[in-house]
């Protein structure tokens, strides 16, 4: 395709997007004066409804959205199953703890994930807003979609309801399957990864093999990879979950610091890969 033919397309979306105005501006100039009117009105038809669009979009703030979806979703993946747990409550606690929020966002949170517990509650008109505006933010919605699943993984596994909870969000946010799947399986190493290293260090030992391969899993790869694809993985990854990417992209500042645990758990996954690597060359 021609530069002119992209230069074309481009104007050609400008205009439908904006045809509102354009047709209602041009109209009212023809009425009062003329050709000349027809074109000065669609002008500045054009131009209001791109200011009024612009204001329309900076209302809806994208971290406001995020915020507000995570712990209702959160309320709603916890009741999936018909009770929640006290491990469930505990995991939304802890959650608002590392965000470290203030006592008037706490309540705020709380009251959002008592609104997501509701019977009546509909996933899809909370998702929605935010969704258009992260639609072209791949990272946002890994991020959203792994904290969903963390809160799924506080009791111990993930029942079929949560997993179709997390599926319903998976779908209004433009997530694919297989893409979900990966997810999934990386943050159920995620889980076994920081369990193990946790209570082998409480014990005094480490049941090497089993962590090592949950590492592998934290990265999504095989543990027969080459170096050079492990590293290129792993440096994805820290790009993605790069906190002030995502804090730029939409992501709630106050949310910052589950961004950096996120990086922090990579890292270790992949240091405890080169370490054993370097062992046993």
């Amino acid at each position: 395709m021609s530069e002119s033919e992209v230069k074309g397309r481009k104007l050609g979306a400008t205009v439908y997007r904006y045809r509102t105005g354009i047709v209602i501006g041009g109209l009212f100039g023809l009425m009062t004066g003329g050709l000349p009117g027809l074109l000065f009105g669609g002008f500045i038809g054009f131009m209001l409804q791109r200011a009024l669009a612009a204001k329309v979009m900076a209302a809806l703030n994208p971290q406001k959205l995020f915020f507000e979806a995570t712990f209702s979703v959160m309320g709603k993946v916890a009741k999936a199953d018909g009770r929640v747990t006290e491990q469930e409550i505990t995991y939304a606690r802890e959650v608002m703890n590392r965000m470290n929020l203030s006592e008037e966002k706490r309540r705020e949170a709380i009251s959002l994930f008592s609104k997501g517990k509701e019977a009546d509650y509909d996933i899809g008109s909370t998702l929605a807003p935010l969704a258009r505006l992260i639609r072209f933010r791949p990272e946002v919605k890994q991020m959203f979609v792994e904290i969903q699943l963390q809160a799924a993984f506080a009791d111990g596994q993930v029942s079929q309801a949560e997993l179709m909870v997390v599926q319903d969000v998976c779908s209004t946010l433009q997530i694919s399957y297989q893409d979900l799947q990966q997810i999934l399986h990386r943050c159920r190493a995620e889980q076994a990864f920081n369990q193990q290293s946790y209570y082998g260090h409480q014990a005094g030992h480490v049941n090497e093999a089993e962590l090592l391969k949950e590492a592998y899993g934290v990265l999504g790869v095989d543990e027969n990879v080459e170096d050079a694809e492990l590293k290129r993985a792993y440096r994805k990854l820290m790009s993605q979950h790069h906190p002030d990417k995502l804090i730029a992209k939409g992501l709630p500042e106050e949310m910052m610091q589950l961004a950096k645990e996120k990086t922090q758990e990579l890292q270790a996954a992949y240091d405890r890969i080169r370490e054993y690597r370097k062992r046993n060359r």
